[in-house]
């Protein structure tokens, strides 16, 4: 049975055919891109499940490639793993930055980058199960795999972006999560929630919810947070 789908992305055909035969000889489709523009195109057009990315491409680099894929909601979840040079430290806090998973320096060894695409995609598929557990705060329960929100045993009627930005912020009771922050972490097909349009949701949560709305918290100059108590 195939395992995942990974996308190489590398101007270099020597490093292409290295990380494809150690990728395929443990058991994953892989696919093969040389440059930022390819990479994207072939990214949309059959979703890989890890995109292995050099970052030392010509034209698109493989940073704006990266900003790229984690601003589509289409790909924004595909984990990044990129490939850099040693001493670019400063490309790599970067890259980290806008949102990639991990990185290996060149030279590597072949079953360190095996072992750290495994390990990745091993966390990326715990946090996919993590966001589908159950999660009860109080007398306010969320049931993720159903889209289903009761208070006191009684069923919330919310919208799908209702439901994800209370899901957000009840994960993480007491943290403070900024506008731009839920927008990120709510975003998908056909979430319609922008920076400005973040409050008209949480007023409308907080009316939904009727007493317990007010768990939603407002942190002045910042965001807001879920009590955590």
């Amino acid at each position: 049975m195939a395992k995942e789908h990974i996308l190489v992305v590398d101007d270099e055909a020597d490093i292409l055919e290295l990380v494809e035969y150690n990728l395929s000889k443990d058991g994953y489709k892989v696919s093969r891109a040389e440059t930022g523009e390819a990479a994207l195109a072939k990214a949309r057009a059959a979703m890989p499940d890890l995109v292995i990315l050099d970052l030392m491409l010509p034209g698109l680099d493989g940073l704006e490639v990266c900003r790229r894929l984690k601003a589509d909601p289409k790909t924004q979840h595909v984990p990044v793993v990129m490939l850099t040079a040693k001493g670019e430290e400063a490309d790599i806090v970067a890259g980290l930055e806008l949102g990639a998973d991990d990185y290996i320096t060149k030279p590597f060894r072949p079953r360190v980058l095996v072992a750290r695409v495994r390990a990745v995609l091993r966390r990326k598929a715990k946090e996919a199960l993590d966001d589908q557990a159950p999660l009860k705060v109080g007398d306010l329960e969320i049931q993720p795999g159903r889209h289903e929100v009761l208070v006191k045993g009684k069923p919330v009627d919310l919208t799908r972006t209702e439901f994800r930005i209370l899901h957000l912020l009840a994960r993480r009771p007491g943290w403070v999560f900024t506008r731009y922050q839920i927008v990120d972490g709510t975003q998908g097909d056909d979430a319609a929630v922008t920076d400005r349009s973040v409050d008209v949701h949480i007023v409308s949560l907080r009316r939904k919810l009727g007493p317990r709305g007010s768990a939603i918290e407002t942190v002045r100059g910042v965001g807001y947070r879920f009590k955590d108590r």
